[in-house]
């Protein structure tokens, strides 16, 4: 547990489910998937887009600056709901909070260009270098708002966004500063990723109305797809008046690894970070979880059977939103975030198809949210009212 919590004052993102926290919650009512069939490049597979409204909204922003041109599509992602979520916030672009914000796969889009260019010319753009540097992220949000504070990026893989708000707690209670910007940002829907993900044989080739079929843990195929977003919320020192929830808790693990990609069977980091998290709560106390289920046959499972060990007979109402939105890499954690955030607000329990399960009390006081990346480095985050 923490030694005094920390409020999280506001949550954006964008993301196929929206643009504004209206339009994200009416997505999770819907009970409809945010998939299409995209071509991406010479093949065309299930992936969540943003809205053109919103792509609409990035581009002005890229033609904003001459500066901002060349910038690679995660970058201007964060950037536009960097602007957004410090607003709500009530925070001063030149005032003194840091920032951390990563991403799985960074500039992918002009790493990818790039590198096309060098194949066939041998000689690299004099711009390669500096705009697929992973530290583009946070370096121009910083830019962007005139921030004071520290900037940084990582790539923890999948989990990115959940260790930037690990990292905002360490910074805050330390008394380095008193505010932090967190989050992640993904554009992953790029030939080269794509086919990553099919050489891993876990990305989507489902053919019915449930493309991606997370939480359904008898499934026997990989239904992993993959989705662009970006998500950050504002932590802030103590409990506030406009808090949208407290984090109570943050716990976090790795795990000796038996393959390059895979976690043990019952998901020992989850185990641990989940354990971490409730500190000394009592497990019934944790009315949902928000898991990470990816959609992968083995994933799904293992944090499945993590849960069953950590909280036995108690075990809470368990969703996730990959089914609807894919998953975001870099930016998946603080989509969940947001989702358990939603959920606090409204009182209302948001199911997945795949998943039966009557919650035990109507009322929603705590939530845990999950994520873990490639390696075994699982987070896991305790949200109360």
């Amino acid at each position: 547990m923490l030694r005094e919590p920390i409020s999280i004052t506001a949550l954006s993102s964008i993301s196929a489910l929206g643009n504004s926290t209206k339009e994200v919650w009416q997505s999770y009512l819907d009970g409809k998937h945010k998939f299409s069939r995209v071509k991406i490049g010479d093949q065309t597979v299930w992936a969540s887009e943003l809205m053109p409204e919103i792509k609409s909204k990035i581009e002005a922003l890229r033609n904003s600056d001459s500066k901002y041109r060349e910038l690679d599509p995660s970058v201007l992602f964060a950037m536009h709901t960097a602007r957004s979520v410090i607003q709500d916030a009530g925070w001063n672009k030149d005032a003194f909070f840091g920032i951390n914000i990563g991403s799985s796969r960074g500039a992918t889009t002009l790493f990818e260009k790039y590198h096309r260019e060098f194949l066939e010319e041998g000689k690299s753009s004099t711009l390669s270098s500096p705009t697929t540097t992973l530290g583009n992220i946070s370096s121009w949000v910083a830019h962007d708002l005139k921030s004071k504070g520290p900037d940084i990026s990582h790539s923890i893989t999948c989990s990115t966004a959940l260790h930037a708000v690990l990292n905002a707690v360490a910074w805050i209670q330390s008394g380095l500063t008193e505010k932090f910007l967190v989050g992640g940002s993904e554009a992953p829907l790029t030939p080269f990723t794509i086919a990553q993900m099919q050489a891993l044989k876990i990305y989507s080739r489902e053919t019915d109305n449930a493309p991606c079929k997370a939480l359904e843990l008898g499934k026997k195929h990989n239904s992993m797809i993959l989705g662009e977003a970006a998500a950050l919320a504002c932590l802030e020192r103590g409990q506030k008046e406009n808090a949208l929830a407290m984090i109570k808790g943050v716990g976090y693990a790795t795990e000796p690894l038996e393959h390059n990609v895979s976690i043990s069977t019952e998901a020992l980091c989850f185990q641990d970070s989940m354990s971490k998290a409730l500190g000394d709560m009592d497990p019934a106390n944790i009315d949902a979880i928000v898991l990470h289920a990816p959609g992968t046959v083995k994933g799904d499972l293992s944090e499945f059977k993590a849960i069953e060990k950590v909280f036995c007979n108690k075990i809470p109402f368990l969703t996730t939103n990959k089914w609807k939105v894919g998953h975001t890499f870099g930016a998946s954690g603080l989509l969940s975030v947001e989702l358990a955030l939603l959920m606090l607000q409204h009182q209302t329990y948001i199911s997945t198809p795949f998943f039966n399960q009557e919650p035990r009390w109507n009322a929603i006081k705590n939530i845990m949210v999950n994520a873990v990346g490639f390696g075994g480095n699982a987070v896991s985050i305790l949200l109360s009212k």
